[in-house]
């Protein structure tokens, strides 16, 4: 795709890495490359997960470009910030699966950008998470006032952000900010790994069109009432009844044998 956001895809799964050594902190142009590569992928019948990971053995990514922020006027700053809400919405709305591979630090608004990732797994390490912002005089801008207190609650998000600290990855996991903690001799191996990882969730042997609308039930029913939740839910299922998908698995659970499912 462009120079800042590398793209791939490999049986299912597509591979974006962002690409701005050396702690591949993002400008607006990386944020279009990162929109144009999630419509890609949504596009793309044959892609049913996304890992999202950093450049190199360091960083995943270290936030917004500091620089650019500083020399930016008042109203850029305000787009920027527009523009880059709206390509994570993009990413968590878009009903695929979504991993966080994070291959080092992940603070400021590389935190954000995992945290609008459905799973987010790290490599065992001297790494750290968290959201500083404070420490600029400013907010976490990029959601990360709101998925953060989502994912482990407003007491320990507000804790969190107001002090400003960065945490290591064994406290992030206990938090549960990260899912998984992985011990990998090498960046090789632990992008391996999270690649089998991903690889369980396609076709033939996961029904990731399911995974994909339970995602979307989910994420969007835990902003709706309980009533409004349970309404969409059954959409999605009745979205999911109708498919191939559902009706090999049905069969194959009555003829006793493995299901081979299509994503479609």
């Amino acid at each position: 795709m462009g120079t800042l956001v590398e793209y791939s895809t490999d049986k299912g799964v597509a591979t974006l890495v962002l690409s701005d050594p050396p702690v591949n902190a993002y400008t607006h142009e990386m944020f279009k490359e990162l929109d144009a590569c999630i419509l890609e992928a949504r596009f793309d019948e044959d892609v049913h997960v996304l890992i999202v990971t950093g450049h190199g053995e360091k960083h995943f990514c270290a936030g917004a470009n500091i620089n650019m922020l500083r020399e930016a006027d008042a109203s850029f700053k305000y787009y920027f910030c527009l523009h880059a809400n709206e390509t994570l919405q993009r990413l968590e709305q878009t009903p695929k699966l979504v991993i966080a591979a994070l291959n080092g630090h992940a603070v400021g608004g590389g935190l954000e950008v995992a945290l609008a990732c459905d799973l987010r797994i790290a490599r065992s390490g001297p790494f750290v998470v968290g959201l500083p912002e404070v420490n600029l005089g400013v907010l976490p801008g990029t959601g990360g006032t709101q998925r953060l207190s989502r994912v482990i609650g407003a007491s320990r998000a507000i804790e969190l952000i107001a002090e400003g600290a960065n945490i290591p990855f064994e406290e992030a996991k206990r938090l549960g900010l990260v899912n998984k903690l992985w011990e990998c001799a090498s960046h090789e191996a632990f992008m391996k790994r999270v690649r089998d990882y991903a690889h369980e969730f396609v076709p033939p042997g996961k029904a990731a069109l399911a995974v994909g609308r339970m995602k979307r039930s989910i994420l969007s029913g835990i902003e709706m009432s309980l009533g409004e939740g349970l309404a969409l839910e059954r959409e999605m299922q009745a979205q999911l009844f109708a498919s191939q998908d559902a009706k090999e698995g049905l069969n194959a659970y009555t003829e006793k044998r493995k299901p081979t499912f299509r994503g479609r």
